[in-house]
């Protein structure tokens, strides 16, 4: 009992800051949020509604598919489990701001451990189970299975995130002792990245849009007769798929055993756990919090400072170059970045290598349309890749000076200056990579000359504004508080750059539609566009120019003004 409270008392907290945002958080976000977890999670319930229904059309087989899909989500679900709780455990249990003042508590290690473990488990798992809730209830729809199935979903996936949470801080607290927690977490991230990257490209190179194709129905046929080969008996994942099966197919008796086998396995590593931590794990804090001191030293020690130095031009201005310096020896010294290089470097290859394989040949649409379609629609794409990188980088650029910001208050440097240079530092780098995206993407497809120069000075266009609304936007929400950028990303101000975004790729892409649709097709047909097509071009682009003028500046002065305020 004294363990429950202690524990009680230090979720309070935690728990009261989460109350507190929902009561006293404006009503603007919280239509925003829940309009767009509502639009995600209808689409996921629509999406696997359609996949099942689809199944169940298809005799012998049907059946068979929907089981290994089944099987395949629980495969999913915990290996997101464990390595989002991975992940969130270094920092909750080593790398956290406010663990030297808990630690300062007369509290035992295990109890805060325990406190921590609940956190991170709920922090890790409420997402993946939120989302993965629609494709169950699709299930029972499609299969018309009663409220047991529902109760049984519940229960395999509570102890599924138990379970996974539990393995994942007993690894943590083990390894931490060998490896600093910081060092740790840029190892996980980059062997993560690596495996998503790795199998996402192995995934994509074998061409799965083939099982569509005719041709390969004979080869179809034979893959889907070894579909019936048990998975491994040993994974928890496997035990919650097949109690949930076993409720789809009316057998109680197995839904039982698997039920007891994942509670017992779920409860004993919970038990485990306890006692790994009364034995390892203020030890393993205190050589964290050590390394995190020894870090600080050896990270003014880069050698790389003075090739940066040497490769920034003297004619700048004095301060233009001091922040150019600063920004590019920071990013550099976040591993966090280069990770996220990694993985951006593989989807890009990924995306071009899907215009690339694209059997235009066999479309019942003559190629000469599906090119250039694909091409027009094309520019919205790249523009979204951008928005979403621009998300990552650019939109926390000022929310990373974090409590180091009174600083650029003090310095001889305007706020405008400040965002500015912020502005052309990422905006370089990002829309030389959009031009990648859109002139190789448009080679792959054979695209007309004239479609290539539309797609071309429209993405050009749209680069440098999408920048603009990052860091601008990224300056009317600023997030010092925030550990990472990915945190940051994830706030109100994220969420509200990446809707705005949206909306102005979207004006730009329709207001282009009809004069580019009337131009091709006047060249297609060898004629000359007329006076009307000319006037509707011109007055179509003299928007699209507006939009973007001020879709650019607005946001910048209007960061200018908020960080003024502060």
């Amino acid at each position: 009992m004294d363990m429950i409270r202690v524990v009680k008392t230090l979720l309070a907290p935690r728990v009261l800051s989460f109350r507190n945002r929902i009561v006293y958080s404006g009503r603007t976000r919280l239509v925003l949020f829940g309009g767009i977890g509502i639009v995600l999670w209808g689409s996921v319930f629509a999406g696997s509604f359609r996949v099942l229904l689809y199944f169940r059309s298809i005799e012998e087989l049907g059946d068979i598919l929907a089981h290994k899909l089944l099987a395949m989500i629980f495969v999913v679900i915990l290996s997101l489990l464990a390595f989002s709780s991975i992940i969130i455990f270094l920092s909750k249990l080593y790398l956290s701001r406010d663990l030297d003042l808990v630690h300062s508590l007369p509290v035992a290690a295990r109890h805060l451990f325990c406190a921590r473990w609940i956190e991170g488990t709920v922090d890790s798992s409420w997402m993946v189970v939120v989302f993965v809730l629609p494709v169950f209830i699709s299930y029972g729809l499609v299969y018309g299975t009663g409220p047991l199935f529902y109760a049984a979903s519940l229960l395999f996936l509570f102890m599924l995130c138990v379970t996974a949470s539990a393995v994942s801080a007993i690894g943590v607290a083990l390894v931490v002792n060998l490896v600093s927690a910081s060092r740790l977490r840029t190892v996980f991230m980059f062997l993560g990245l690596a495996l998503f990257i790795l199998l996402y490209i192995a995934f994509r190179m074998a061409r799965p849009e083939r099982l569509v194709n005719p041709e390969m129905f004979a080869t179809t046929l034979a893959y889907l007769k070894s579909l019936n080969t048990p998975a491994s008996p040993w994974l928890p994942s496997t035990w919650a798929y097949e109690g949930v099966a076993s409720v789809i197919d009316g057998d109680i008796k197995r839904f039982w055993l698997d039920l007891l086998i994942c509670g017992s396995c779920a409860g004993g590593l919970v038990a485990f756990m306890l006692i790994v931590a009364e034995a390892v794990y203020f030890k393993g804090f205190s050589k964290s919090a050590a390394g995190r001191t020894g870090s600080v030293v050896r990270g003014a020690q880069n050698p790389l400072g003075g090739i940066i130095d040497r490769a920034i031009p003297r004619f700048m201005p004095p301060h233009v170059r001091a922040f150019l310096i600063k920004e590019i020896k920071t990013f550099i010294r976040d591993q966090s970045q280069w990770s996220q290089l990694f993985l951006i470097a593989a989807l890009v290859v990924i995306y071009l290598y899907n215009f690339k394989v694209l059997p235009l040949e066999k479309a019942p649409i003559p190629t000469v349309y599906l090119q250039n379609l694909f091409s027009f629609l094309n520019m919205g794409l790249a523009a979204f890749v951008l928005a979403a990188v621009t998300a990552r980088f650019a939109f926390p650029a000022v929310s990373m000076e974090k409590w180091a910001f009174w600083i650029i208050r003090c310095a001889p440097v305007s706020l405008r200056s400040f965002l500015l240079i912020k502005y052309f530092v990422y905006c370089v780098p990002l829309f030389f990579l959009t031009l990648v995206l859109i002139v190789v993407s448009n080679i792959f497809l054979h695209v007309s000359d004239f479609m290539m120069v539309v797609s071309v000075a429209t993405v050009a266009m749209m680069a440098p504004v999408i920048v603009a609304m990052g860091v601008g936007i990224g300056a009317v929400y600023p997030d010092f508080s925030s550990e990472n950028p990915a945190q940051a990303v994830s706030s109100f101000g994220g969420v509200v750059f990446m809707a705005t975004s949206a909306v102005y790729v979207i004006a730009v892409i329709m207001l282009e539609a009809g004069p580019v649709y009337r131009f091709f097709m006047a060249n297609l047909r060898g004629r000359s566009p007329g006076v009307e097509d000319w006037i509707w071009a011109v007055a179509s682009f003299l928007v699209v120019l507006a939009i973007s003028v001020f879709a650019a500046v607005f946001p910048l002065r209007l960061g200018e003004k908020r960080l003024a305020d502060i």
